[in-house]
């Protein structure tokens, strides 16, 4: 099945998807392949701005914790990137967190003032 995709920049583009559910309107296939990407995309941002080289614990409730924290981690600094004016890169964005995490810095008027 091929569809047209709108881009941001308002461009159409020819997406062809394969499927072997006949059962499925083409409408949900498209629906369910968006939400896919949009996962893959973020665990694309958690792979490279969180790496998960190692665990802390070795019990499946301590990797949880961990995967969690990631997890809460990564919409926080989301909101912060939505919520300030300036455009920032999401790593960009994470490893400036990282270093101002020990100082007593208002993060928001931070990144606001920074040219």
């Amino acid at each position: 099945m091929t569809y047209q995709d709108k881009t941001k920049k308002g461009k159409i583009r020819l997406i062809s998807l394969l499927t072997n559910d006949f059962q499925m309107s083409a409408e949900d296939i498209i629906a369910i392949y968006k939400k896919r990407w949009l996962i893959e995309t973020l665990f694309k941002q958690l792979k490279q701005n969180f790496p998960l080289r190692y665990f802390y614990g070795e019990s499946a409730n301590a990797i949880k914790i961990q995967i969690w924290i990631t997890l809460i981690a990564n919409l926080l600094i989301t909101l912060v990137k939505n919520k300030i004016k300036r455009p920032w890169s999401f790593s960009g964005l994470a490893t400036m967190i990282r270093i101002l995490l020990m100082s007593y810095v208002s993060i928001q008027s931070f990144f606001e003032l920074q040219h």
